[in-house]
């Protein structure tokens, strides 16, 4: 570990030129005393490493110097694939192992493109995280990935949405997939080919048994097809909207790709006002409601009626939650404690029966 880290503090300087203590300390995650010790330990060796004191100081090489000790473990090497997700990285245990591998690339490099490499990085950032969501780091990651990684069958006990809720499934891990933020195990249960939330993982027991990945799979292929079949499951219910051009034009952040891109496909002519007919696949009706609700006025459901019914009544639930208690029409304790559907009724009757 320590021979590890001396190496990476003389790349530090081979690749960045002067650095401070405390600078050579933040990069390798240790404290300024251990960097002393560690420039004390170089020294020794014959690593022709000064320092310069005061302001502007810091520790270099000699001019001229260059260690050939840049070759990329086989560990250094793999992780090279994770170098735009350093998060992706840090959850499965390879942090570390990634700055090592970029450290000794870049010192490989001549040094025209090790100073376009910098340019690079410092201009370009890869944040695959969705906004308002934070990273998932289950703490299962670490082992399922070694799992992974050895073909070592594992037994799960997993919380899923059905009953019963805790199931356990002896599984041949295939491949871990970072979506969203959120970690996903695709893995075979009795032959079929399955997808497992990690963080819904209770336990995990890695055995000792291995297995063989069938000949040719290809995890990102399989992948972009559960994606679609996961669509087409869950988007059953087909609504009809009129949507306003303010509206139409921000719909990109404020719905799914699979119910813009319907948008986008079946939105016939703009009408007189420049408002444009389209169908939307939905989940389900109670679903659709506040996701629907939440585009306010400048989307009218026109179909299914029973949809529609539903965000009539969501929307007059609300209405009388935040009328005056002193208003006219405002339901009263008993009624406010019914659903929204009983409500909506009992206004209607009330208005049918004739006044005395």
């Amino acid at each position: 570990m320590r021979a590890a880290r001396l190496l990476s503090l003389i790349l530090l300087l081979q690749n960045r030129g002067r650095l401070t203590a405390g600078e050579l300390a933040q990069e390798l995650d240790v404290s300024v005393r251990t960097v002393y010790r560690d420039i004390d330990s170089l020294s020794a060796a014959g690593i022709p490493v000064y320092g310069d004191a005061g302001h502007g100081g810091g520790y270099q090489l000699l001019g001229g110097y260059r260690t050939r000790l840049t070759g990329l473990h086989v560990d250094e090497a793999e992780s090279l694939f994770l170098a735009g997700l350093p998060g992706a990285a840090d959850d499965l245990g390879l942090g570390e192992v990634l700055a090592a591998a970029e450290l000794k690339l870049t010192a490989a490099l001549p040094p025209p493109l090790r100073d376009r490499a910098g340019r690079i990085r410092e201009r370009f950032h890869l944040d695959a995280l969705g906004w308002y969501r934070e990273q998932d780091s289950p703490s299962a990651l670490v082992p399922l990935a070694d799992a992974v990684w050895n073909q070592r069958r594992i037994r799960v006990r997993y919380r899923r949405w059905t009953a019963p809720q805790e199931v356990e499934r002896d599984l041949d891990p295939y491949g871990l997939v970072l979506k969203a933020g959120v970690w996903y195990l695709v893995a075979a249960v009795d032959g079929a080919v399955r997808t497992y939330r990690v963080s819904s993982i209770l336990r995990l027991d890695v055995g000792t048994t291995g297995f063989e990945r069938p000949d040719g799979f290809d995890l990102g292929a399989h992948w972009q097809q559960y994606l679609a079949v996961y669509d087409a499951r869950r988007l059953r219910l087909q609504g009809s909207v009129r949507i306003a051009p303010a509206l139409l034009s921000a719909l990109p952040d404020r719905l799914d790709a699979a119910l813009v891109r319907a948008v986008e496909t079946s939105a016939g002519p703009p009408d007189a006002d420049g408002w444009v007919t389209a169908t939307v696949p939905l989940e389900s009706v109670e679903l659709a409601v506040p996701v629907l609700l939440s585009l306010g006025p400048d989307i009218e459901v026109l179909g299914p009626e029973e949809l529609r019914r539903a965000i009539a009544e969501r929307a007059a639930a609300v209405l009388d939650r935040y009328r005056p208690a002193d208003s006219p029409g405002r339901a009263g304790a008993d009624e406010r404690s019914s659903t929204p559907a009983d409500r909506v009724a009992s206004r209607a009757r009330a208005a049918r029966t004739p006044k005395p």
